[in-house]
């Protein structure tokens, strides 16, 4: 699990240089991410480890919600007077994430045969 760890925060940290040292407009984490994904793709899959401490992190993910309620709650009246685009960036961003989460799935998966047409 600490490798798998390690691993993972490795490629935050790469993440964070480039996005730090090219002036990206993209968080650190996204671009680890990306990098990460690019390094499995390419190595077949992740190994058993790095599954593993992968679930173990999905089945506590809903901890990281927490500062984001939190910091809601703080600023609450700046989410009452700037409801309109809030809303409306929440609308358009679920909807390309589920457009890019559908292309990427649909050119990820085997094709069936050709039958060949006679």
């Amino acid at each position: 699990m600490l490798a798998a760890l390690s691993t993972l925060l490795v490629f935050q940290l790469i993440g964070e240089v480039f996005a730090r040292a090219l002036h990206l407009p993209v968080p650190g984490p996204v671009i680890g991410m990306l990098l990460l994904f690019l390094a499995l793709w390419l190595r077949g899959g992740p190994g058993k480890e790095l599954q593993e401490t992968g679930q173990s992190l999905l089945q506590h993910l809903s901890l990281l919600f927490v500062p984001a309620g939190t910091g809601i709650m703080v600023h609450l009246h700046r989410v009452a007077n700037e409801w309109l685009p809030l809303a409306a960036s929440l609308i358009i961003s679920t909807a390309a994430a589920l457009a890019v989460t559908a292309l990427v799935m649909k050119f990820s998966m085997p094709r069936p045969p050709q039958e060949n047409a006679q």
